[in-house]
């Protein structure tokens, strides 16, 4: 609970600290708060520090329901001061996808850093995921939300 009041502490001011572990997320574009130049980037110590929330859900990847845990993408988004309308999510594969930032704000939608409970190892989508909670409204059981849920996250550009 510690890590969880100190992220709440530096995501409320207008600095973001800088990585200590290797970086796992790159968010670039219409941000106000960066820690490496032009970009925001976060180890798996800083995306931790913000407050963690999970769910359990079918996807059309499991077999079974799947228990995901992370930070909300609204507070990753929150946390740069992101003003676009869009995200450009990029995966370690080059595979990308627009995904609107109104579903950040509508859906409870995470960027995963867990997977029943354990990191994910690239092999197994990870290190970062960002889901959708599928099985909480049945307009989220669609290609489109699908699509969105992009694993292997290593990239956001806001616009």
């Amino acid at each position: 609970m510690l890590l969880v009041a100190a992220g709440l502490a530096w995501a409320a001011e207008p600095k973001l600290p800088k990585p200590s572990g290797r970086v796992v997320l790159t968010v670039t574009g219409l941000i106000d708060v960066r820690n490496q130049g032009a970009q925001a980037v976060f180890d798996l110590a800083l995306l931790e520090a913000l407050p963690q929330h999970r769910f359990t859900t079918r996807t059309p990847w499991d077999d079974g329901p799947v228990t995901f845990s992370g930070p909300r993408l609204r507070d990753v988004l929150a946390a740069v001061k992101a003003r676009g309308t869009q995200l450009r999510a990029t995966a370690l594969n080059d595979y990308r996808i627009t995904i609107p930032i109104e579903d950040a704000q509508r859906f409870d939608v995470i960027v995963a850093t867990r997977k029943n409970d354990a990191p994910m190892a690239v092999r197994d989508q990870g290190p970062l995921f960002i889901i959708y909670p599928f099985d909480s409204d049945p307009q989220l059981r669609d290609k489109r939300y699908y699509e969105r849920s992009i694993w292997q996250l290593k990239a956001l550009h806001v616009e």
